[in-house]
């Protein structure tokens, strides 16, 4: 008896063990292996959202950031992110949604299954200034308390124009450190921390806790930045042939809170640099 309960005991302790190496090693699996944002295929969910998800599958991304539900419903198309054993892990708003349609967005998310809800735009007529970091401090603390009530995780995807100098730092920086932490994380655009002059890497060694998301992208070699938070979409080129530094930027992600990292392309050749991009971040 006692050696057949020392057999049970070992044979539960083994499984135990299997189930957490499943999960830690599904945990590393689903941080390391990049989504997409939905943004990149916005052309072709346009004409045709099956074909385009089967198309996306077929890369080997099962992963996607929506920020358009490209004229269906959340629950079609979460029934067709089931029938492929795809996910949405973020969902993209409107400052303006999250405003005034908040118990929306948030019906929607959740349907999606997605566990971040996220803004990229702050509405603005001229250059960041104090007064609109304050506004913009307000309404994040809002939303994401709101969200936060409801299971969801409010980000903030930066866009360029919020690195403009402030006191010893920048109104980036100004936004971080005056939003709640227990509501208000961010999602980094990559290209949109270099291009108006900023380090992404060593924005995720100032923040390594407020970053959630990350929208990976290259841009062009020989393009200059600036603070306007645009740039024409043929300047987004494919993962490690623009001026980024990668492989710095990715060693630096995994030492933060980061969860989910999409590739992001905006350019007219997406369906030909995505899958190369795909193959660069694997070997890295």
């Amino acid at each position: 008896m006692k050696q057949l309960l020392k057999t049970l005991l070992i044979a539960v302790l083994v499984l135990l063990g299997t189930q957490i190496f499943a999960q830690e090693r599904f945990g590393k699996l689903l941080k390391n292996k990049p989504g997409v944002v939905s943004y990149t295929f916005r052309n072709e969910f346009a004409k045709d959202v099956p074909k385009t998800l089967d198309n996306i599958k077929a890369m080997g991304i099962t992963n996607i950031e929506f920020s358009n539900l490209f004229g269906k419903t959340a629950s079609e198309l979460r029934s067709m992110l089931d029938a492929r054993g795809m996910i949405c892990t973020s969902y993209g708003v409107s400052y303006d949604a999250l405003q005034n349609k908040a118990t929306q967005v948030m019906e929607e998310a959740k349907i999606l299954g997605a566990e971040f809800v996220r803004v990229a735009w702050i509405p603005h007529t001229g250059p960041m200034d104090l007064a609109l970091a304050q506004k913009t401090v307000a309404d994040f603390n809002v939303f994401g308390k709101k969200l936060q009530e409801s299971g969801l995780t409010f980000c903030y995807h930066n866009h360029g124009f919020e690195f403009l100098p402030y006191g010893e730092g920048t109104y980036f920086d100004y936004i971080v450190q005056n939003t709640d932490p227990k509501y208000v994380s961010f999602e980094m655009d990559i290209l949109w921390v270099f291009h108006p002059g900023a380090d992404p890497a060593a924005l995720l060694k100032k923040y390594p806790n407020r970053f959630r998301l990350m929208h990976v992208k290259d841009l062009k070699k020989g393009v200059k930045g600036d603070f306007s938070g645009g740039t024409p979409p043929e300047n987004d080129v494919t993962l490690g042939t623009g001026q980024l530094n990668l492989p710095q930027i990715m060693k630096a992600a995994r030492k933060t809170k980061i969860q989910h990292f999409y590739i992001e392309d905006e350019s007219p050749k997406s369906n030909e640099q995505v899958p190369v991009s795909l193959a660069y971040l694997k070997g890295l």
